[in-house]
Protein backbone atom coordinates (compact mmCIF):
# COMPACT_ATOMS: atom_id res chain seq x y z
CA UNK A 1 0.00 0.00 0.00
CA UNK A 2 1.30 3.73 -0.96
CA UNK A 3 2.15 5.74 1.87
CA UNK A 4 -0.28 8.51 2.52
CA UNK A 5 0.60 11.69 0.85
CA UNK A 6 2.42 10.19 -1.56
CA UNK A 7 1.60 9.39 -5.65
CA UNK A 8 2.87 5.85 -6.74
CA UNK A 9 4.96 5.93 -9.47
CA UNK A 10 2.75 5.27 -12.41
CA UNK A 11 2.67 5.04 -16.72
CA UNK A 12 2.18 9.02 -16.68
CA UNK A 13 5.54 9.53 -14.48
CA UNK A 14 7.14 7.19 -16.46
CA UNK A 15 6.04 9.02 -19.83
CA UNK A 16 6.97 12.44 -18.24
CA UNK A 17 10.72 11.24 -17.22
CA UNK A 18 11.15 9.29 -21.31
CA UNK A 19 9.79 12.90 -22.50
CA UNK A 20 12.35 14.94 -20.53
CA UNK A 21 15.29 12.59 -21.76
CA UNK A 22 13.94 12.96 -25.51
CA UNK A 23 14.52 16.30 -25.16
CA UNK A 24 17.68 16.51 -23.48
CA UNK A 25 19.36 14.11 -26.23
CA UNK A 26 17.30 16.23 -29.05
CA UNK A 27 18.78 19.40 -27.59
CA UNK A 28 22.28 18.15 -27.77
CA UNK A 29 21.98 16.49 -31.27
CA UNK A 30 20.04 19.02 -33.66
CA UNK A 31 22.86 22.00 -32.73
CA UNK A 32 25.53 19.23 -33.47
CA UNK A 33 23.43 18.27 -36.93
CA UNK A 34 22.93 22.03 -37.97
CA UNK A 35 26.49 23.00 -37.13
CA UNK A 36 28.29 20.00 -39.09
CA UNK A 37 25.36 21.05 -42.06
CA UNK A 38 26.94 24.87 -41.72
CA UNK A 39 30.19 23.36 -42.12
CA UNK A 40 29.64 20.87 -44.71
CA UNK A 41 32.91 19.42 -46.64
CA UNK A 42 34.58 16.67 -45.29
CA UNK A 43 33.35 16.91 -41.81
CA UNK A 44 29.96 16.56 -42.85
CA UNK A 45 30.78 13.63 -44.57
CA UNK A 46 32.50 11.86 -41.83
CA UNK A 47 29.31 12.99 -39.49
CA UNK A 48 27.25 11.05 -41.72
CA UNK A 49 29.79 8.05 -42.60
CA UNK A 50 29.66 7.79 -38.51
CA UNK A 51 25.84 8.00 -38.41
CA UNK A 52 25.82 4.91 -41.04
CA UNK A 53 28.20 2.91 -39.93
CA UNK A 54 26.30 2.96 -36.53
CA UNK A 55 22.73 2.29 -38.44
CA UNK A 56 24.63 -0.87 -40.12
CA UNK A 57 26.01 -1.83 -37.35
CA UNK A 58 22.48 -1.97 -35.10
CA UNK A 59 20.47 -3.88 -38.51
CA UNK A 60 23.21 -6.02 -38.60
CA UNK A 61 22.46 -6.58 -34.89
CA UNK A 62 18.96 -6.47 -35.00
CA UNK A 63 18.13 -8.73 -37.96
CA UNK A 64 18.83 -12.69 -39.53
CA UNK A 65 19.41 -13.95 -43.08
CA UNK A 66 21.77 -12.89 -46.01
CA UNK A 67 19.50 -10.83 -47.43
CA UNK A 68 18.53 -8.92 -45.02
CA UNK A 69 22.29 -7.84 -43.99
CA UNK A 70 22.65 -7.43 -48.01
CA UNK A 71 19.41 -4.81 -47.29
CA UNK A 72 21.05 -3.00 -44.43
CA UNK A 73 24.27 -2.25 -46.36
CA UNK A 74 21.95 -0.63 -48.76
CA UNK A 75 19.89 1.12 -46.06
CA UNK A 76 23.42 2.19 -44.55
CA UNK A 77 25.05 3.33 -47.96
CA UNK A 78 21.86 5.93 -48.42
CA UNK A 79 22.09 7.28 -45.20
CA UNK A 80 25.51 8.70 -46.08
CA UNK A 81 24.95 9.21 -50.22
CA UNK A 82 21.93 10.73 -49.71
CA UNK A 83 22.49 14.00 -47.69
CA UNK A 84 26.36 14.42 -48.96
CA UNK A 85 24.36 14.37 -52.74
CA UNK A 86 22.15 17.03 -51.62
CA UNK A 87 25.00 19.26 -49.48
CA UNK A 88 27.32 19.18 -52.27
CA UNK A 89 25.32 21.74 -53.61
CA UNK A 90 27.22 24.54 -53.35
CA UNK A 91 24.36 27.04 -53.94
CA UNK A 92 21.08 25.65 -52.28
CA UNK A 93 22.39 22.37 -50.52
CA UNK A 94 22.77 24.29 -47.04
CA UNK A 95 19.22 25.12 -47.38
CA UNK A 96 18.39 22.16 -48.73
CA UNK A 97 19.04 20.00 -45.68
CA UNK A 98 18.15 22.94 -43.32
CA UNK A 99 14.54 22.49 -45.29
CA UNK A 100 14.98 18.12 -44.60
CA UNK A 101 15.48 19.13 -40.84
CA UNK A 102 12.90 21.41 -40.52
CA UNK A 103 10.40 19.09 -41.76
CA UNK A 104 11.36 16.00 -40.53
CA UNK A 105 12.07 17.40 -36.87
CA UNK A 106 8.54 19.16 -37.14
CA UNK A 107 6.74 16.45 -38.85
CA UNK A 108 8.25 14.45 -35.66
CA UNK A 109 7.28 16.61 -33.15
CA UNK A 110 3.62 17.29 -33.99
CA UNK A 111 2.84 14.60 -35.22
CA UNK A 112 3.67 13.12 -30.81
CA UNK A 113 1.85 15.96 -29.50
CA UNK A 114 -0.72 16.05 -31.77
CA UNK A 115 -1.85 12.45 -31.70
CA UNK A 116 -1.48 12.80 -27.93
CA UNK A 117 -3.78 15.75 -27.61
CA UNK A 118 -6.18 15.02 -29.92
CA UNK A 119 -6.11 10.99 -30.36
CA UNK A 120 -8.72 9.11 -32.63
CA UNK A 121 -8.44 6.09 -34.97
CA UNK A 122 -5.25 4.68 -35.60
CA UNK A 123 -2.81 5.36 -38.62
CA UNK A 124 -1.29 2.01 -38.99
CA UNK A 125 -2.39 -0.16 -35.50
CA UNK A 126 -0.73 -3.71 -36.82
CA UNK A 127 2.59 -1.83 -37.36
CA UNK A 128 2.98 0.92 -34.59
CA UNK A 129 -0.13 0.98 -31.91
CA UNK A 130 0.44 4.50 -30.90
CA UNK A 131 0.07 6.38 -33.65
CA UNK A 132 -3.24 8.07 -35.01
CA UNK A 133 -4.35 10.32 -38.35
CA UNK A 134 -4.89 13.18 -36.23
CA UNK A 135 -0.78 13.30 -35.10
CA UNK A 136 -0.06 12.52 -38.95
CA UNK A 137 -2.52 15.34 -40.13
CA UNK A 138 -0.57 17.34 -37.33
CA UNK A 139 2.93 16.63 -38.21
CA UNK A 140 2.52 17.01 -42.11
CA UNK A 141 0.44 20.72 -41.19
CA UNK A 142 3.93 21.24 -39.17
CA UNK A 143 6.33 20.69 -41.44
CA UNK A 144 4.58 22.97 -44.07
CA UNK A 145 4.76 25.67 -41.99
CA UNK A 146 8.44 24.78 -40.59
CA UNK A 147 9.68 24.45 -44.17
CA UNK A 148 7.61 27.86 -45.52
CA UNK A 149 9.04 29.78 -42.71
CA UNK A 150 12.89 28.54 -43.28
CA UNK A 151 12.30 29.02 -46.73
CA UNK A 152 11.09 32.52 -46.55
CA UNK A 153 13.87 33.41 -44.27
CA UNK A 154 16.61 32.34 -47.40
CA UNK A 155 14.26 34.22 -49.64
CA UNK A 156 15.19 32.15 -52.29
CA UNK A 157 12.93 29.15 -53.03
CA UNK A 158 9.36 30.14 -54.22
CA UNK A 159 6.91 29.45 -50.92
CA UNK A 160 4.41 27.37 -53.07
CA UNK A 161 6.60 25.02 -54.16
CA UNK A 162 8.11 24.29 -50.58
CA UNK A 163 4.80 23.87 -48.91
CA UNK A 164 4.05 21.16 -51.80
CA UNK A 165 7.68 19.63 -50.96
CA UNK A 166 7.40 19.67 -47.01
CA UNK A 167 3.79 17.62 -47.74
CA UNK A 168 5.55 15.00 -49.43
CA UNK A 169 8.38 14.79 -47.75
CA UNK A 170 6.48 14.93 -44.53
CA UNK A 171 4.78 12.04 -46.17
CA UNK A 172 7.73 10.24 -46.52
CA UNK A 173 9.22 10.34 -43.75
CA UNK A 174 5.99 8.89 -41.74
CA UNK A 175 6.14 5.85 -44.20
CA UNK A 176 10.14 5.86 -43.12
CA UNK A 177 9.04 5.82 -39.28
CA UNK A 178 6.50 3.38 -40.37
CA UNK A 179 9.09 1.00 -42.03
CA UNK A 180 11.20 0.43 -39.41
CA UNK A 181 8.61 -0.12 -36.61
CA UNK A 182 7.22 -2.90 -39.23
CA UNK A 183 11.08 -4.40 -39.30
CA UNK A 184 11.84 -4.17 -35.39
CA UNK A 185 8.59 -5.59 -34.71
CA UNK A 186 8.76 -8.29 -37.51
CA UNK A 187 12.37 -9.02 -35.07
CA UNK A 188 10.71 -8.64 -31.87
CA UNK A 189 12.57 -5.60 -30.89
CA UNK A 190 10.92 -2.23 -29.43
CA UNK A 191 14.61 -0.34 -29.97
CA UNK A 192 16.88 -1.12 -32.38
CA UNK A 193 19.55 0.16 -29.59
CA UNK A 194 20.37 2.02 -26.67
CA UNK A 195 22.59 4.66 -28.22
CA UNK A 196 20.94 7.92 -27.65
CA UNK A 197 19.08 8.24 -24.36
CA UNK A 198 15.41 8.44 -24.84
CA UNK A 199 15.27 7.92 -28.42
CA UNK A 200 16.73 4.03 -28.94
CA UNK A 201 19.20 3.96 -31.26
CA UNK A 202 20.09 5.41 -34.49
CA UNK A 203 17.84 3.95 -36.85
CA UNK A 204 15.06 4.88 -34.37
CA UNK A 205 16.20 8.70 -34.34
CA UNK A 206 16.90 8.64 -38.40
CA UNK A 207 14.24 6.53 -39.64
CA UNK A 208 11.84 9.31 -40.96
CA UNK A 209 15.00 11.66 -41.82
CA UNK A 210 16.23 8.83 -43.93
CA UNK A 211 13.05 8.37 -45.70
CA UNK A 212 12.78 11.52 -46.18
CA UNK A 213 16.55 12.48 -47.10
CA UNK A 214 16.60 9.88 -50.05
CA UNK A 215 13.05 11.00 -51.69
CA UNK A 216 14.48 14.21 -51.47
CA UNK A 217 17.86 13.27 -53.18
CA UNK A 218 16.00 11.29 -55.80
CA UNK A 219 13.98 13.80 -56.42
CA UNK A 220 16.89 16.49 -56.82
CA UNK A 221 19.13 14.50 -59.23
CA UNK A 222 16.24 13.18 -61.75
CA UNK A 223 15.84 17.43 -62.34
CA UNK A 224 19.28 18.81 -61.32
CA UNK A 225 21.47 15.56 -61.98
CA UNK A 226 23.87 14.69 -59.08
CA UNK A 227 25.72 18.01 -58.75
CA UNK A 228 22.41 19.92 -58.92
CA UNK A 229 20.19 18.01 -56.99
CA UNK A 230 19.50 20.61 -54.48
CA UNK A 231 18.51 23.00 -57.15
CA UNK A 232 16.88 19.97 -58.80
CA UNK A 233 14.53 19.59 -55.46
CA UNK A 234 14.04 23.28 -54.83
CA UNK A 235 13.70 24.85 -58.26
CA UNK A 236 10.44 24.32 -60.57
Amino acid sequence: MPEIGRTPAGPAVSAAHNLAIRVVSALVLAPLALLVTYMGGIVFVLFWGLAAAALLWEWISLVTGPLWIATGIGYAALMLLAPVTIRVDAELGFQSMLLLFAIVWMTDICGYFGGRAIGGPKLAPAISPKKTWAGAIAGTAGAVVAAVLVAEWFGTVALGTVAIIAVVLSGVAQLGDLLESWIKRHFGVKDASHLIPGHGGVMDRLDSFWAATVAAAVIGIARGGVDGAARGLLVW
